[in-house]
């Protein structure tokens, strides 16, 4: 059974008021009406609606206790590198400080990880200094751990390639940030596409 877009939208809220993260919940509503109809004919692997995934991201953001604009990145975040919309047009209908962390992300996304260990380090050196701003980073981590639950419904080699870099970039990054709640959520998703027979152990 598919999670219904606007009751996700309303958690969110929920967990905003209850963190007492200040800012325009009308601009948040917004977001989501914009991310809705952006993403309005798109599906994911697993058949729910892409709204699903951003609406996760974004839900992760206010869990985290991060303000609003961030939290608002985090619904738009998939929209220019998915959607016909521009950065422009996020720019325009909700400010230079939440186009500046969408286009992070969008930036952040074009690195690729392609399994080789002494690239590795690189990587994630690259990582960092392209996100002068620590919340595109968050966004990032809040939206691979969104995309790592929901793996079971990608092929087994996208499954390993996500979850290995997720071993080999993600996780080290939030443990040098000193993030280690995120570090251990991170690792034990994707432990098991990586060491399924130690996983099964």
């Amino acid at each position: 059974m598919f999670k219904k877009p606007d009751e996700e939208f309303e958690k969110i809220i929920n967990i905003i008021k209850q963190n007492q993260i200040e800012g325009d919940l009308e601009m948040l509503r917004l977001a989501y009406d914009f991310a809705l109809e952006a993403h309005h004919n798109q599906k994911r692997a697993s058949g729910e609606p892409y709204i699903i995934h951003p609406l996760a991201t974004a839900r992760k953001l206010a869990e985290m206790n991060l303000d609003l604009p961030t939290i608002i990145a985090g619904l738009l975040h998939d929209v220019p590198e998915d959607t016909e919309i521009t950065l422009d047009e996020v720019k325009k209908n909700f400010g230079a400080e939440v186009a500046k962390l969408v286009e992070g992300i969008t930036k952040l996304g074009k690195l690729k990880y392609r399994g080789m260990e002494r690239y590795a380090e690189n990587l994630r050196k690259m990582f960092i200094a392209m996100s002068d701003d620590i919340r595109v980073i968050l966004i990032k981590f809040a939206d691979r751990l969104h995309n790592l639950k929901t793996l079971d419904f990608l092929p087994p080699d996208k499954q390993f390639r996500i979850a290995q870099e997720t071993l080999e970039i993600y996780a080290p990054i939030a443990d040098r940030l000193s993030i280690g709640q995120i570090k251990g959520e991170l690792e034990d998703l994707a432990f098991k596409y990586v060491y399924p027979e130690d996983y099964q152990w």
